[in-house]
């Protein structure tokens, strides 16, 4: 269940888009069958204009609840999931890889100079990770900090991905703006022994997401 909620989230623009077009679509709907209704002269004539209108409320209706219940998933029932929960996707295995390596080919050392040479995108004050540190060893479960407080924010979520790949897994997320304090934990103990870009994204409240905060990390576990 937590992957189709995670789902939901994950493609949250779009099923507001498709729920936008339907309002105006029911919308339109409404405004049609009323205005039948109030220029009905016959009683069998207003009876039909009243039956269509009570169905276009009750299609309104239905495509507000669905918004309501996209945004109760994404915005408070995806930020509470465990961040265990964010390695059943079948998009990335993280432990398929033997302890201290990562796939050939697809991984560079934080001693690479791009990786070096700190973060990506982050914005004092709006979007930042202050804790870990571009480059810093990691191990266990460690506490996120930084500042997640832009204009029209909706909600932030933090991934993963081994360097050198695109292969982003979501670990939590959060509903409410930080200014300097906690965004949440990871915890690393699940994950092969490697480097790794941590992100920090923000979803403002019309689906669109910014351009995240990337640092590069090395988990070194026992």
């Amino acid at each position: 269940m937590s992957s189709i909620y995670r789902s939901l989230a994950a493609y949250s623009p779009l099923i507001y888009i498709l729920l936008a077009i339907g309002a105006l679509y029911a919308f339109r709907w409404m405004w049609k069958a009323w205005r039948e209704w109030r220029d009905a002269v016959y009683s069998l004539e207003r009876e039909f204009a009243l039956n269509r209108l009570r169905r276009a409320t009750a299609f309104g209706f239905l495509i507000l609840l669905l918004f309501f219940a996209e945004f109760y998933v994404a915005a408070l029932i995806v930020p509470s999931l465990p961040a265990a929960d964010a390695f059943v996707t079948p998009t990335l295995n993280l432990l398929a890889t033997p302890a201290g390596t990562l796939p050939p080919g697809t991984a560079l050392p934080l001693e690479t100079p791009a990786v070096q040479s700190g973060m990506s995108g982050c914005e004092k004050d709006k979007i930042m990770l202050t804790s870990p540190k571009p480059g810093e060893v990691i191990k266990g479960t460690v506490t996120l900090t930084g500042t997640a407080n832009t204009p029209n924010f909706g909600f932030y979520k933090y991934e993963i991905a081994p360097v050198g790949t695109s292969l982003w897994t979501t670990i939590a997320a959060g509903a409410k703006p930080v200014k300097d304090g906690e965004l949440g934990k990871w915890d690393t103990t699940a994950l092969a022994n490697g480097d790794y870009f941590l992100q920090l994204v923000i979803i403002d409240n019309v689906g669109k997401t910014l351009e995240p905060c990337i640092i590069a990390v090395r988990v070194a576990n026992q």
